[in-house]
């Protein structure tokens, strides 16, 4: 089923943390499987006070990560829920990334959306985990970085 070995991304995400942490940097990319998507996600730069745990890992609804004083990316929206479902079975929803010595990777597969469904939304790392139950978000924290989603082109 995973086919994306060698294979170009369908869509991917520069991720840059926010200007409070401003060294996370990464990339997330969006593979197109046999009916689904696989996640990989390369991150770097994740600041020393917050260890080696877990970070909450979504995908949003809105297309830019622009913010003001309270959310540094508050134009990144809600969690992406087309179906409209709670929390956590929204589109989105994702599993947690596992912070380690400053980094952090992971790949998922999921067949709750096709990467061409995510082209325009974003992809956001939340300071804390998700608790799997808490409405509307998990209670995952301030968004500490994020990436807007775009379909691939070669360079």
């Amino acid at each position: 089923m995973l086919t994306c070995g060698n294979e170009n991304p369908a869509a991917t995400a520069k991720i840059e943390g926010s200007k409070k942490y401003n060294s996370i940097r990464g990339r997330v990319d969006f593979y197109d499987t046999y009916e689904g998507t696989v996640v990989i996600a390369r991150i770097w730069g994740i600041p020393e006070e917050f260890g080696d745990g877990f970070f909450g890992f979504h995908i949003h609804e809105g297309g830019f990560c622009a913010g003001n004083n309270e959310d540094p990316f508050a134009e990144a929206g809600h969690h992406y829920n087309p179906d409209n479902k709670p929390h956590p079975e929204h589109a989105g929803d994702l599993p947690p990334l596992l912070g380690n010595k400053g980094t952090a990777w992971t790949a998922v597969y999921t067949d709750r959306f096709y990467p061409e469904d995510l082209i325009g939304k974003t992809v956001v790392i939340h300071s804390k985990p998700d608790d799997f139950k808490t409405q509307p978000s998990g209670d995952s924290g301030e968004k500490i970085a994020c990436g807007e989603i775009k379909e691939w082109k070669a360079r």
